[in-house]
């Protein structure tokens, strides 16, 4: 007898979903409120049954698993997520652990920018992990913006919120305000959407792309926010798996030092890192 577990991981698999096995216990964790370990075999209710076909159904035509969740796991924290936001991911986790180590070389107080924050990933890993930073969250969508809010609310409102387009915020900066900026922006080039897992486009385009062959908002943040930092300041960008010399390119032109590009678990080149110099 196929138990309500393997037929939820039968139908994932032939819908072509990754990890079949890992995402039906998740889908019955959901509509069960069970552990699929250790009850993945008990027969379901009426409720429970319906529930589990209209997720499974909703996740064979490739909605995401963490929308259906609802909120997901990123560090140590527990972040609400959903439409409208960019969902927190494993590899951008280089890219926090990066900027927690800028914050704490900085010293008790750092300042710390995370500009297009989405979930706030970034800002509250690096408030949760350096306590006394002082953190600023940018985020323009109003929808990314409910999340942010929400999620800062849960972690006890560690940060400074600001709805802003990070075009046009450094205007807004004094000169020396940061130690650190960090950014996880848009950086998928418009031809390479297409190409996309069918997942990605539920999360918000403005999120995703990016014109300039997915580096206009390298091309703006580096200089742009170049006095924003404080001499000796860190700039740490996530980046795409084939930008790295472009973006290293970038800040050594807009007169960075320092420049160097640090791998994801998998790898993959993740993220730039770079400083403004102490004498300029």
């Amino acid at each position: 007898m196929v138990t309500p577990l393997a037929a939820v991981r039968d139908r994932l698999e032939a819908a072509g979903i990754p990890d079949a096995a890992f995402e039906a216990a998740q889908l019955y964790m959901l509509a069960t409120g069970r552990d699929a370990r250790l009850s993945g075999g008990a027969p379901l209710t009426d409720f429970e049954q319906k529930k589990l076909d209209a997720l499974c159904e909703k996740r064979c035509a490739r909605f995401p698993l963490q929308y259906l969740c609802g909120e997901w796991d990123f560090l140590d924290l527990t972040l609400k997520v959903g439409p409208g936001v960019l969902i927190p991911r494993a590899d951008t986790e280089t890219v926090a652990e990066a900027a927690i180590e800028a914050a704490r070389e900085a010293g008790p107080g750092a300042a710390v920018a995370d500009l297009c924050s989405g979930t706030g990933a970034i800002a509250l890993g690096v408030a949760t992990h350096v306590p006394g930073a002082r953190v600023t969250a940018v985020e323009l969508s109003p929808d990314a913006l409910a999340y942010l809010r929400a999620n800062n609310a849960a972690c006890g409102c560690p940060l400074c919120v600001v709805q802003a387009d990070v075009l046009r915020w450094q205007e807004e900066c004094a000169p020396g305000s940061f130690d650190v900026i960090v950014s996880n922006p848009p950086y998928i080039a418009p031809e390479e959407m297409a190409g996309l897992q069918p997942e990605l486009f539920h999360e918000p385009r403005m999120a995703l792309e990016a014109p300039d062959g997915g580096l206009a908002f390298y091309k703006h943040i580096a200089p742009a926010y170049f006095g924003a930092l404080k001499p000796g300041g860190r700039l740490i960008l996530e980046i795409g798996w084939r930008q790295a010399d472009a973006v290293c390119a970038l800040c050594l032109s807009a007169g960075y030092e320092d420049v160097s590009v640090r791998s994801d678990l998998s790898g993959n080149p993740r993220c730039v890192l770079a400083r403004r110099p102490i004498a300029f």
